[in-house]
């Protein structure tokens, strides 16, 4: 008996490592068309801008002759380039702190505020406004004169509140008319004069348009002759429309001019004062017998008071950094209240039951436990303030441009603002990368951590 081995055969069954090693290189190429277009757009506008500039450091201004580090060289002998880093570090060292420390404490008050959505809203609103923008109003804001400037204008509202201000600041003595003009800007009596005289005071200088509300004619108080043991006079402007009037007499028409300081002075003491009426009139009562200097204080005559100099070499970085935070205030409190409303309340509640003080909870529980979201946006804020450009560019006018000037600035300077020296300008580009990286391989350090 024969018996026939019959070979039965099946279809081949896929393994399951090799159907899901498919299903992975599937996956990733899906994943790779789909990440291409960013990594050619990142190539495209990042990496290969930064190899170039690397590159072109090491060219001259022309780029076609190699010149190795000597642009590096340069770059920290030239005084604009040291001083583009000092102000650098002044950013860093105070914007980032200032932000962070008004972020939290606007954060921990608004939590105590009933309408706290609103003045959130309030507060995050500058970021919707481009640098531009906000250059162009702190500009406006920081202007020199009172009458644009908003910032001036309210200096010299709360200056003239309480100093005052002259109201003649153009007004000057006629010549020749027996008045002499101190170095200070007074202007005293050739002579001295004895009770029972009348002395007049011709100025110039000033316009018809610009008197008081409530001058009046000088003419008749000219005319008054003094009592027995006073000293009187007139003040005046020496002028008469028309021209008819004869320089050193009050005429008719002529008007006294209001509100000036009158100084009886002896023996170099000012012994008696008194302020001009509505017709330019004064008089000195009770003096003692001998002989007086009278004189108009230099007070009369002082320029009015401008207010600050806001974008003036000392203080147009300071300037600047108050526009920026302006600017960012906002964010800051944004991201530090979303912190602190994560904090867990618990601790919070027992610090109170146990005693302890606002101030004690917000010094010892708040800080330390909202102290890595402030880290991170300290370090965001630092990484920020490093590329600052706009602002400084846009508010900082020509001639304290220098001044003011940062990194970021002076790299433009050098490669397209006038420098013409692009090779230079690479070389302030890739010191500025090189100051940025430790900032950002930190802070994706910490996010990586937090991750975790």
């Amino acid at each position: 008996m024969t018996a026939t081995l019959v070979k039965e055969t099946s279809p081949p069954v896929t393994a399951p490592a090799a159907r899901a090693r498919r299903s992975r290189r599937r996956a990733r190429t899906v994943a790779l068309l789909f990440v291409f277009p960013a990594l050619l757009l990142l190539g495209a506008l990042v990496v290969y801008p930064v190899l170039f500039s690397v590159g072109r450091s090491f060219f001259d201004a022309s780029g076609t002759r190699f010149v190795g580090g000597d642009n590096y060289t340069a770059m920290f002998r030239d005084p604009a380039t040291l001083k583009a880093i000092r102000n650098t570090v002044i950013w860093v060292v105070v914007a980032p702190a200032l932000l962070t420390s008004l972020g939290l404490i606007l954060a921990v008050l608004v939590e105590k505020v009933r309408w706290a959505t609103a003045f959130k809203l309030l507060l995050f609103m500058p970021m919707a406004v481009s640098f531009l923008a906000a250059g162009i109003i702190f500009r406006l804001a920081y202007d020199e004169d009172p009458a644009k400037g908003v910032l001036n204008a309210a200096a010299v509202s709360v200056h003239d509140a309480f100093e005052g201000t002259s109201s003649y600041p153009t007004a000057r003595a006629r010549e020749g008319q027996g008045l002499t003009r101190g170095r200070d800007g007074s202007y005293t009596t050739d002579s001295a004069v004895p009770p029972g005289s009348s002395v007049t005071f011709p100025m110039v200088g000033v316009l018809p348009g610009d008197l008081p509300k409530g001058a009046s004619p000088a003419y008749r108080a000219a005319g008054l002759k003094a009592a027995p043991g006073e000293l009187r006079g007139v003040v005046y402007l020496d002028f008469t429309p028309g021209g008819s009037g004869r320089p050193g007499k009050v005429d008719r028409r002529e008007s006294g001019l209001p509100g000036m300081r009158v100084e009886a002075v002896r023996d170099a003491k000012t012994v008696a004062g008194a302020t001009t009426a509505s017709d330019g009139s004064f008089r000195f009562e009770g003096l003692r017998p001998g002989s007086y200097d009278v004189k108009l204080p230099a007070s009369n005559f002082a320029a009015p008071y401008q207010g600050v100099s806001w974008l003036g070499p000392t203080l147009v970085t300071p300037a600047i950094i108050g526009a920026y935070l302006w600017i960012w205030t906002g964010f800051a409190m944004v991201l530090i209240g979303a912190g602190l409303s994560t904090l867990p309340r618990d601790a919070l509640e027992a610090a109170r039951m146990d005693g302890a003080g606002e101030w004690q909870i917000f010094r010892r529980i708040t800080v330390p436990l909202l102290a890595p979201v402030l880290t991170v946006v300290f370090v965001t804020l630092v990484i920020n303030v490093m590329k600052v450009f706009d602002l400084v560019y846009i508010i900082a006018p020509g001639p304290v441009q220098e001044d003011a000037t940062v990194l970021a600035t002076q790299m433009w300077l050098v490669s397209f603002g006038g420098g013409n020296n692009q090779g230079l300008g690479s070389a302030l580009g890739v010191l500025l990368l090189l100051l940025v990286i430790p900032a950002m391989v930190f802070n994706v350090r910490r996010f990586r951590r937090s991750q975790r």
